[in-house]
């Protein structure tokens, strides 16, 4: 479920550990509490995709399973 999308400049984002030194696709997460934020690490201007932590929770145990 998507809760909307929203300014994320003072969070703390972490990039994936599947992100190459070398560019390509790079995605980095933010949580708190009450969200989830998503981002393309190469554009980092576009708003974040923010998520409720249990579809996160969700998405990243079905993400595992694949």
């Amino acid at each position: 479920m998507i809760m909307m999308q929203t300014t994320t400049d003072r969070l703390a984002w972490v990039k994936s550990s599947y992100s190459g030194g070398a560019g390509g696709e790079c995605v980095e997460v933010a949580a708190t509490e009450a969200a989830v934020h998503v981002r393309d690490s190469k554009d980092t201007a576009r708003e974040a995709l923010t998520v409720a932590p249990a579809a996160w929770s969700a998405f990243v145990d079905f993400a595992r399973r694949a």
